[in-house]
């Protein structure tokens, strides 16, 4: 496996990914829509992400198998520079791969790229009150707790209360572009 650059290229193994995992992710995920689990589906949602990287508002990356088809998705959106620095974290992986500290690995390197090619001074991710599994990668990957935000996002039909994380990518001082990021 190997993280890489989100491409148009990715929406059909996307749909099929994230078809199968869809019961799995459930509860973690807003309600989505059927057409959002097809490759036009993911066609739009990656012209989206895509049209955000372009604009420095964010960046996406797909988790790659050895044939080069899509088995996760992680990005950073939200990407604010100026005084700020920051971005927001999202990440998921395919049902068949769950839980072999993919993730974990997978958001090492995006920190790694939020930090030495955006300069971003931290990075934050959010996850439901129950999601253990997805607050342990955030731990190894060097996050930490910093509250609960009531009634944060509307998750699997509701609105639910949600930990919120930070890592600390450097101290130092505000390099790089003051106002649009560019990563690879």
């Amino acid at each position: 496996m190997r993280l890489r650059p989100a491409a148009m290229a990715d929406a059909a193994s996307l749909a099929d990914s994230l078809t199968r995992s869809r019961a799995y992710m459930q509860p973690w995920e807003p309600v989505r829509p059927d057409a959002f689990y097809t490759e036009k589906g993911q066609q739009e949602r990656l012209a989206g992400l895509l049209a955000d990287h372009e604009a420095g508002r964010g960046v996406p990356w797909v988790l790659a198998d050895a044939d080069d088809r899509a088995t996760g998705g992680f990005t950073l959106t939200n990407i604010v520079l100026g005084p700020f620095r920051s971005a927001s974290l999202g990440y998921w992986v395919d049902v068949d791969h769950a839980g072999r500290g993919l993730a974990t690995a997978a958001v090492a390197q995006v920190c790694a790229a939020a930090r030495d090619v955006l300069r971003l001074h931290r990075v934050e991710a959010s996850t439901l009150l129950g999601n253990a599994a997805s607050q342990r990668v955030l731990a190894k990957s060097g996050f930490e707790g910093i509250g609960m935000a009531p009634r944060y996002l509307h998750i699997n039909g509701q609105w639910r209360d949600h930990r919120l994380f930070q890592r600390i990518l450097h101290d130092g001082p505000v390099e790089g572009p003051v106002d649009r990021p560019s990563a690879g």
